[in-house]
């Protein structure tokens, strides 16, 4: 299949699911069958995209928009599987668009390659178990800040429908600290893989993507034992939750917005 049609059609799909989710969501109707078939759809097609840039003639293209396509294919995975036990499909309405908005803006500003210097087994574990440690914690950002809207919403006793349509608070918290924890497991596993497997993690390039990775796992550990010891909850554990995701958004994309988007450097 041509990378574009891939692309294309992939979009079209996601903001075709996101839009019938919000619709449903606001007309407060049950759940349909075709949102979530076209997401499906939508994701196939994604993954047929991104595979095409990845394992094509330059493998392992690690350019702004083409690492950021790769990471919302995975949170779109993470989340259709979710879905298939939990009551997390409406969350589809924030993600799905940004899918698309990714796949849209890497078609419309095509990268200059930035392959990987080295490529063998233990890289490919290092990169794996980074790009799902932040696809989950990304999630549960979005979760945490769905959770800050809703708490507001019942305590002004305004709820609207959108908030109305969402799991209940208790099941939304519950699912928040599931995500992050499993999230924090696979971020522990990127930092030891990286101390392992890279001769110097914290060689210039590197050292701020390390530090601020560390930096973001102590925020996790340490709201993970708060709700264990302390049962921390609610504003407290969504501060946490955002203060640590905004620390790994820095470490994995902020050198590659500045060094590839506004100096124009490889």
């Amino acid at each position: 299949m041509n990378i574009a049609i891939a692309g294309i059609f992939s979009v079209l799909c996601y903001l075709t699911s996101a839009t019938l989710i919000g619709k449903d969501l606001f007309a407060r109707q049950d759940r349909r069958p075709l949102p979530i078939r076209l997401a499906w759809i939508a994701t196939a097609l994604h993954t047929v995209y991104a595979a095409t840039i990845f394992l094509g003639e330059q493998p392992f293209n690690f350019g702004f928009f083409n690492a950021a396509t790769l990471v919302a294919l995975v949170i779109s995975w993470f989340l259709l599987f979710a879905a298939l036990d939990k009551p997390v499909e409406n969350l589809g309405v924030a993600v799905f668009p940004l899918a698309a908005a990714l796949i849209g803006l890497d078609m419309i500003f095509p990268e200059t390659n930035h392959p990987l210097v080295t490529h063998n087994w233990q890289m490919g574990v290092h990169i794996l178990t980074s790009i799902v440690a932040f696809s989950l914690l990304n999630i549960a950002a979005i979760q945490a800040i769905l959770l800050a809207i809703q708490d507001q919403q019942l305590r002004s006793h305004n709820p609207k429908k959108l908030m109305l349509a969402l799991p209940p608070l208790q099941a939304m918290e519950t699912l928040l600290f599931q995500m992050i924890g499993t999230g924090l497991f696979f971020l522990t596993a990127a930092l030891l893989s990286g101390f392992v497997f890279i001769e110097d993690i914290f060689a210039q390039h590197l050292a701020h993507k390390t530090i601020l990775s560390i930096c973001a796992w102590l925020i996790f550990s340490g709201l993970l034992l708060g709700r264990l010891r302390y049962g921390w909850r609610g504003s407290t554990a969504i501060q946490w939750t955002l203060a640590g995701f905004v620390l790994l958004l820095l470490a994995y994309f902020g050198s590659k917005l500045v060094l590839e988007l506004i100096l124009k450097k490889i």
